[in-house]
């Protein structure tokens, strides 16, 4: 097996490019403008998930912050957030 089917998905993106995005990624819309989908109020990300999740990228990442709130694991990923450092831009901010 090559190192690419190891470490690609089958929709193409490396698993560690979706935990930084899942870290970093910030909501592009709303009251929550600007906020990273990690830190959203779990109620919020609860009603995503009965109404339904916008299409693309930003749904499936909001799908998973639901999975990752739900079993209370959120701080696992706390070493992938940014920290603001200059001339670095979270994904969703832009």
């Amino acid at each position: 097996m090559d190192r690419m089917t190891d470490s690609a998905r089958d929709d193409g993106i490396a698993p560690d490019r979706e935990l930084h995005d899942l870290a970093n990624y910030r909501m592009p819309f709303g009251k929550y403008k600007g906020v990273r989908l990690l830190e959203l109020p779990e109620a919020y990300v609860v009603w995503f998930s009965r109404k339904g999740y916008p299409a693309g990228k930003l749904g499936r990442l909001l799908r998973q912050v639901y999975d990752i709130k739900l079993n209370g694991i959120e701080d696992l990923l706390d070493p992938l957030r940014r920290q603001g450092r200059a001339g670095e831009d979270d994904e969703g901010s832009r």
